[in-house]
């Protein structure tokens, strides 16, 4: 029981990403219908108890109930800085998980932890540009970071990691200021 599940809102909306034990749960409570489930062998005929069995694990559960949130604050982190980045270093392109926080602007000279100032940066980059300014260090940004308009209920990592699962596409809204949003726009 290793895979995660999206949870929706009454309304569809996204809501969150729960392991696969809270959505068997929330199943057998009766809070839950299942939307779609995975084709995964490994994974069909789960026990809900007293002998029930679910035909094959749930990919996407819509509430029976509708759930009031207020809007989630978008906090500036490194995982989010890594998220909007798409993993990937801004400077070279190269696409990776060993990744550092590059300022634009250093510290030194006045920049601080806002969106437009920070960049995920391979290490090799970072070394390259070092304490410098943008401009005297020779190296340019792919593109100019920005804060991401859309706040998801989900965390910015998981919403994007979400794009990539061809059936939570359609229950995901698209948003081009944010790292995978582009990669599900050209594939959607």
């Amino acid at each position: 029981m290793s895979h995660e599940v999206l949870v929706l809102n009454s309304d569809y909306e996204p809501l969150n990403v729960c392991n696969l034990r809270r959505a068997v749960v929330l199943l057998y409570l009766g809070k839950a219908d299942v939307l779609h489930t995975h084709d995964d062998e490994a994974e069909a005929h789960l026990l809900t108890g007293e002998g029930d069995a679910l035909p094959s694990a749930p990919s996407v559960l819509r509430l029976r109930y509708h759930v009031k949130r207020p809007l989630p604050d978008l906090k500036l982190s490194r995982r989010s800085i890594f998220a909007r980045d798409n993993n990937t270093c801004q400077y070279c392109g190269v696409q990776t998980r060993d990744l550092t926080i590059d300022h634009i602007v250093p510290k030194r000279a006045g920049g601080g932890m806002q969106w437009d100032n920070l960049v995920a940066c391979c290490r090799r980059c970072n070394m390259r540009k070092g304490d410098k300014m943008l401009h005297n260090s020779g190296m340019k940004l792919s593109r100019p970071p920005k804060r991401p308009r859309y706040v998801p209920y989900i965390s910015l990592t998981k919403y994007i990691n979400g794009t990539k699962n061809e059936v939570w596409r359609d229950y995901l809204p698209v948003f081009h200021d944010v790292g995978g949003a582009d990669n599900y726009a050209a594939t959607a």
